[in-house]
Parts: structure tokens; sequence; C-alpha cells
């Protein structure tokens, strides 16, 4: 069956047009004239039976319809052009993983632990892009996700299967030099923190007061202090000296080992949440998921140590 899909020159001088709200700009682009790009986009709206461009005094611009339209388009020419130049590289989809990431994780942990990926699979890329929020695999090219929730948000994630790779357990760190200041050092007692500045993650907005209660310790300023949104920020902070952040470990191991940061009490908060690979529920998987996911869950088995 022909599939009914306009011709990639006219999609291209569309793309482009769209971008410069310009034939004359799309035309210097594509090394066409202005009169090629009209002519394209002209059958591209027979084609599609709608008007994409309207006239004004200054030139063209995308009608309200062309502009859903030319989001969708910049998208399927993007993935295409990621496609050939992967073939062109000699990688092809078997060689290629798509990730979705949460992006601390991705950035503190992932990333530090590739070149080990690539020592086991070399003929595996992987490429990543930040996804914090559940969503349609079917309308992506993405193959997983590495995903951070609760069980029930993970079960809830319609369309999907997911393997628990690691528990996000929460310990207070600080710089040295704040515990220094106070003529003590880490690790000090639970009730010794209640007193000190406290970093806020504004995705965690209860963190510290459900570690204090743990501790039995009351904090009356337990909900008070500079917020912050990634666990990136919120230790870069504390490294600076502005307070205790409550992080998970697996994320600051880099800084304690450096020690810019320190465990600043030993009162650990279990933490509801986790990371998770997710993955579309489907009969087959590729070999390049099933390589990287055993090797996932090979490097999770080692609770962030390098």
């Amino acid at each position: 069956m022909r599939r009914k899909i306009p011709s990639l020159q006219a999609l291209a001088c569309f793309d482009a047009a769209a971008r410069h709200q310009s034939y004359t700009r799309a035309a210097q682009e594509l090394a066409l004239t202005q009169g090629a790009v009209s002519r394209q986009i002209g059958a591209l709206e027979a084609f599609v039976g709608v008007a994409l461009f309207q006239r004004t005094r200054h030139g063209v611009a995308l009608t309200e319809r062309g502009a859903e339209y030319a989001l969708q388009v910049a998208g399927r020419l993007q993935g295409l052009e990621q496609d050939t130049l992967e073939v062109m590289a000699g990688q092809g989809r078997s060689g290629s993983l798509q990730l979705a990431a949460v992006p601390t994780f991705a950035t503190r942990w992932l990333i530090p632990r590739l070149p080990a990926l690539a020592a086991v699979h070399p003929e595996l890329t992987v490429h990543i892009e930040t996804r914090t929020r559940p969503f349609l695999f079917a309308d992506t090219a993405f193959d997983a996700a590495l995903y951070a929730g609760t069980a029930e948000q993970v079960a809830n994630w319609a369309g999907t299967r997911a393997t628990r790779l690691l528990t996000e357990d929460m310990v207070p760190v600080c710089s040295p030099a704040l515990t220094a200041g106070l003529g003590q050092t880490a690790p000090l007692a639970p009730q010794a923190l209640a007193g000190l500045p406290l970093l806020q993650q504004s995705t965690r907005p209860t963190a510290w007061r459900q570690w204090f209660d743990a501790a039995g310790v009351a904090a009356p300023m337990a909900l008070s202090g500079p917020r912050y949104e990634l666990f990136s920020m919120t230790a870069a902070a504390a490294a600076q000296g502005l307070g205790l952040a409550l992080v998970p470990r697996l994320l600051v191991e880099p800084e304690l080992a450096r020690g810019e940061l320190v465990v600043a009490c030993d009162q650990v908060l279990p933490g509801d949440r986790a990371y998770y690979l997710v993955q579309p529920e489907r009969a087959e998987e590729r070999p390049a998921l099933s390589g990287f996911k055993a090797w996932l869950l090979q490097a999770s088995a080692t609770r962030g140590k390098t």
C-alpha cells in the first residue's frame, strides 16, 4: 500500500520556511530559488488540503494549523536525520539505544559508568535525552527510560514494565568547613543538625521534616531554607558551605570521595522512591536493550560504588 506522505523536498522546504518565517531565507539555507521553495510549499498545501502559510505585509507567517504541523514535521525530520547519521557511522539501530533519563541520575550516576559499558559492549552507543515524567513510548523513539518514582507511580505508567535498580536512601551532607566552624567534626548527632541551615529540595519539600521525625528530634525550622530544583544544585550549594543537603548518597559519591562533602550524620532516611529502568511492554526486546539492561543490573548491584 502506498503511504500518504508528501515528498521529502516539500517537507524540507516547509520546515526551513517555518523556522525562518521567510521563503527567501529558506531558499538561502537550502540553496534553492525562492520560486522553487514557494512551489514546493504550494504543492504541500495542495497535498494536505490545508493552508500552512498566510501572506503578511512583511512576507509570510504560519497559520494555526501550519504551526502545529511544523512542530510535528521538525521532530520527524530530526529523527530521520539521526537515523541517517547512525547508518552513515556504521552503527545502525542494532548498536544504538535511545534512552530517556532523569537528569541528575544520568549526569551523576550513569554517565561516569558509560566507559565501563563501552568496555563490555563496544558496539553499543547510548543516546540520552532528559525526561522527568512518564510519557507514551509510542509517541517517541525511546527504547527505555531511567525513571525516579514510587512503586505506585511506576505501576501506573500505562503500557510499560519496569525493573527496579536502586533505592533512593537519603543522607545529610555538608561541607567539612561547616562543621569545622562549629568546632566539631562529622558525623554529628541528629539533634545537632536542627540548628544548622537546611537546604531544601523543591521536589522533596517534606524530606527534612521526615528525617528529623525519624530521628526523634524536634526541628521547628525543618521546612525553612533556600530551595533548589535538582539534587545536583542542592549538592553544589552544600559543597559551597551554604548549609546541609539531604540527598541520595549514590548521587554525591564523587564529592564524598574528593572530600568536598562529608556525611553530616549517620541517620539515613529510607526513600519511598527508587530508580527504575522502564521499557515498553513488548513481546520482543531488542538485543541492544537486553545487553544494556544486563549491564545496568550488574552496575546497580554495587550500590553506587565505582
